[in-house]
């Protein structure tokens, strides 16, 4: 498959310079990165967060304050 891939030109001189370096061509160096970049794991977005519920009598009419979140969560 061809395609066009715009690189600046900074970029594209480091390129060069380094698949001579190496004795490969641009497109070698391109298709290994792509090739390392597909084998990388995605990252997960972060883990889930759970959120501590707070037991009431009567749902809905509990009023909470950061003094009575502190009294009824233990923090670390």
């Amino acid at each position: 498959m061809r395609t066009t891939v715009d690189i600046p030109d900074p970029v594209y001189r480091r390129l060069k310079s380094r698949a001579a370096s190496e004795g490969r061509s641009a497109k070698e160096l391109i298709l290994r990165g792509v090739e390392q970049v597909l084998k990388t794991p995605r990252r997960r977005r972060g883990r889930r967060v759970k959120l501590p519920l707070v037991p009431s009598k009567e749902p809905g009419t509990l009023h909470l304050d950061n003094a009575k979140i502190y009294d009824l969560i233990s923090f670390p």
